[in-house]
Parts: C-alpha cells; structure tokens; sequence
C-alpha cells in the first residue's frame, strides 16, 4: 500500500497530496509531524532522516522533499507528466526552485509569527511581508498574459506555487492586490485534486 506521512496543515504535505490525487494513485495519509509526532520514532527516521514531512512510502522505496516528491509524480504518472524537450522542460525546474528557495521563504517569519507564535513580532512581519510582496509581484507578472506558470498545462509548478500562494493569499493581513496571481489561484484552487489539499484552516 501506497502511504504519504504528514499532516495537512503542513503546505508541504499539501503539496504531495495534491500531486496524488491529480495522478488518481491510491494512497494512505498518515498523519505526523506537528502535534501528531511519529516524526522522531525510529522507523519514521529510518523512512526520512531529517524527522520532517511529508514522506512518500512505495514498496519498499522511501522519497522525501515534497518538490522530489512532485518530480517523482510527474516522472511516473502521464497525468503530470514534463515534455521531453529540455528547453521546454526547464521553466517547469525553474519555477519549482523558484517556490522553494524564494516565494516560500520570503513569507515564512510572517506565517510563523502569525499562526505559530504567542506574541508576534511586527517587525518580523512587516519585514516578511515586504519580501512576500516582491515574490508575489514576480509571480503575478508571470501570470499576466498565461493560464499556468510553466508550459501551456497544468503541471507540478501550478500544485507547488499554487499551494504557496494559498497561504499568501490567507494571511490575515493587506496585500497589493495581484489580479493575474488571483485570477490563477482561483481557477487552480477549483481543481477536484485541490480540494483535499487546500481544504484544511491554515494552522
């Protein structure tokens, strides 16, 4: 049996869930990390030894990162499937790095201040938020004459950016509105596969 280890208030849980359910795979979700612990039991660490989620447990094979967890989808399932051509391939990288190491980190201190922490500290806020709002400015530029961020179908950039700019767009703040970033979440978000991922309260 297929299982995904991770709770789904974790954005990179999401992100693996919703990968599986746009390939239709049967999967169990067992839910760690957080309150939910499992993460440090020896055999969790055994399946990832960084004690973190989500985790992907396939006959014996074990992947984590949640991006992996996505390439690995997309490499295996004709659902989400990348063209062969490299140069065509390549944005679909890019942009996922891109979610990883910018989008995603920039709003991180604005997220754990807000939802995680007993007496937040503004000025982290102020200053994720200022980061948070040049990613979402790039983003929303991206989006302005496109209907998905990487190639002209729905791919594992749109699950991992669309899961990223699901808690962006949550955040009990005031943003810049972004209209071609809204427009896109929208439509990306109403997908069938969304809903399981998306559809917890961000906690």
């Amino acid at each position: 049996m297929r299982k995904l280890w991770g709770r789904l208030t974790s954005v990179n849980v999401q992100k693996a869930v919703w990968g599986l359910d746009e390939t239709g795979l049967d999967y169990e979700r067992i839910d760690a990390g957080g309150a939910y612990g499992v993460v440090d039991d020896p055999a969790y660490r055994a399946l990832n030894p960084n004690g973190l989620v989500p985790t992907l447990e396939e006959d014996g094979f074990a992947l984590w990162e949640s991006n992996a967890i996505l390439r690995y989808l997309a490499a295996t399932s004709p659902a989400l499937a990348l063209p062969d051509d490299p140069h065509a391939r390549a944005p679909t990288e890019q942009w996922l790095d891109w979610q990883a190491t910018s989008f995603t980190p920039a709003m991180r201190d604005a997220f754990w201040q807000l939802y995680r922490t007993a007496d937040p500290d503004r000025r982290l806020i102020e200053n994720s938020l200022k980061q948070g709002e040049a990613m979402a400015a790039i983003l929303d530029a991206r989006l302005a004459d496109r209907d998905f961020v990487a190639g002209d179908r729905f791919g594992i950039a749109d699950i991992a950016l669309g899961c990223a700019a699901h808690r962006w767009l949550n955040l009990p703040v005031n943003r810049v509105e972004r209209p071609a970033l809204r427009r896109w979440y929208e439509r990306i978000a109403a997908r069938p596969a969304a809903s399981r991922a998306l559809g917890e309260p961000i906690a």
